[in-house]
């Protein structure tokens, strides 16, 4: 008795290999709904295929290093232009023995693609570690220093002491060697890595901001300065959580 196109179709998500008996008689198989389902595997493979020739070319610099250093944590922060909430970054060490494939700018992935990436290196990372600074502090020490701040926080928290820092774009005063690295995000899977945790991690405390201060979309808008958010800034003024030394909150004061 022939398999039916539904188990044809689960069988095939547990095939890796071009040369599968059972795919090649898959494609043997004149059946309109085996001929489709074997084009989805044939996709399938593609796109891990892209997905893992972009895991390769991100891991150069992580794999130059290894050679010297063997804990090498990747540093990144999200948040620096929005008017309210705080600004987080992340450090990220990863396992080179395991492969977190779809690593990419945060920005450029789907609140999806994104939440499922955190479970996974916050799963399989060596250590993760998180700096937060709050708007205040933004006010006090001007967004590049607070930046600064909260990278160093997120080093700091690691369980695990890194050997060598790769950074996004900025310079840390640290005694740990460091290397800058600009658009870290999308040349290096460990910055990539913890551009994801400082991303998901913000939006997270921004939906929480936006229960506790309804009216201004913090869920949606994360802080930034949507027509939404303005408008009511204008309506309701500004909350404790607002940066005051941005503009236009300083108008609101």
């Amino acid at each position: 008795m022939k398999m039916t196109i539904n188990e044809i179709k689960e069988r095939l998500q547990y095939v890796t290999d071009y040369e599968d008996e059972f795919l090649l008689a898959c494609q043997a198989d004149e059946r309109k709904g085996v001929q489709l389902a074997v084009k989805q595997w044939q996709k399938r493979q593609v796109a891990k295929q892209k997905l893992y020739d972009r895991y390769q070319r991100m891991n150069q610099l992580e794999e130059n290093y290894a050679t010297t250093y063997s804990l090498i944590a990747g540093i990144d922060e999200v948040g620096r232009g929005p008017l309210a909430g705080p600004v987080v970054a992340a450090a990220v060490i990863l396992d080179q023995d395991k492969q977190i494939l779809g690593l990419n700018d945060s920005k450029k992935l789907s609140l999806a693609k994104r939440v499922e990436l955190f479970t996974k290196i916050k799963k399989e990372a060596v250590a993760v570690g998180i700096g937060v600074v709050s708007a205040e502090e933004i006010d006090k020490y001007n967004i590049l220093g607070a930046t600064k701040i909260a990278m160093k926080k997120a080093v700091s928290n690691l369980n695990k002491q890194p050997e060598l820092l790769l950074v996004d774009a900025v310079q840390l005063q640290t005694p740990i060697p460091q290397e800058t690295i600009i658009k870290g995000d999308l040349k290096s899977n460990s910055i990539a890595a913890a551009s994801i945790i400082a991303k998901v991690t913000r939006d997270e405390m921004m939906v929480e901001y936006g229960r506790e201060f309804p009216g201004y979309g913090f869920a949606n808008n994360a802080g930034y300065g949507t027509k939404e958010h303005l408008e009511a800034m204008k309506r309701l003024g500004i909350t404790p959580i607002h940066r005051r030394s941005f503009s236009p909150v300083k108008k609101y004061i």
